[in-house]
């Protein structure tokens, strides 16, 4: 039936689309340094998954003792932001991962509409995204410029959406992707199911035992919630 296709897929990017190899981790490194003269490891304050304004604030608290200010937060933020294509570009480390680009354009062709969901601000996304052109794939997302709550983001994400589609989507038949526990937590708070893929820090079992609806090693072996 027409109406059981599937209507639009929310795809994390880090660990599920792309790797950065650690670009993000020294853009706020470089940020913090510049700013306040501080060493910081980005991977050692704060966890896999959070957006990136709760990375910046955790970051500034464990380097810096106290809660950034208005002022601070802006000139963080904006200063991570100018060293991120940097080295996004130069990152031995940046690869797509196995079955991504192919995956897409299959699904481009049968006309399912394709979203981004991610901590990553708005602008992040696409820099990470830019260096394998992937955000051709992408007509809408939610990012974390639009909440700290990884599920109220891919709410927003499943809004946005509906704008492009031109009516509500059917919450039904759409699903999200991504390689963590907080992605399966984020959809289904979103009313979605999830695929789970084995592609960052998490096997196939755990993102099961997490409650993903489906799990795979990889993008490479389709999407078991794709219907239509």
């Amino acid at each position: 039936m027409a109406s059981a296709r599937t209507q639009a897929i929310l795809f994390d990017i880090d660990g599920t689309l792309i790797e950065s190899g650690g670009s993000s981790d020294r853009a706020w490194h470089r940020a913090f340094e510049e700013l306040h003269g501080v060493d910081v490891e980005i991977s050692k304050v704060t966890g896999k998954g959070v957006p990136d304004p709760a990375v910046g604030r955790q970051a500034f608290e464990a380097v810096i003792g106290r809660e950034p200010g208005d002022d601070e937060m802006a000139a963080l933020m904006a200063k991570r932001l100018k060293y991120l294509p940097e080295e996004v570009e130069t990152s031995d480390g940046y690869r797509v991962m196995p079955g991504v680009e192919a995956l897409l354009d299959r699904l481009i062709d049968q006309g399912v509409l394709l979203g981004l969901v991610t901590g990553n601000v708005e602008a992040a996304a696409h820099i990470k995204l830019s260096r394998a052109n992937l955000n051709r794939f992408f007509s809408f997302g939610g990012y974390g410029s639009d909440s700290p709550d990884r599920g109220e983001l891919t709410k927003k994400s499943l809004e946005r959406g509906s704008v492009v589609m031109g009516h509500d989507l059917d919450p039904a038949l759409c699903f999200s992707v991504g390689d963590t526990p907080r992605d399966v937590e984020a959809g289904h708070f979103a009313g979605i199911r999830v695929t789970g893929v084995a592609t960052g820090k998490y096997s196939v079992d755990e993102l099961r035992v997490a409650g993903a609806d489906a799990a795979i090693t990889t993008l490479e072996q389709g999407l078991p919630l794709l219907s239509g």
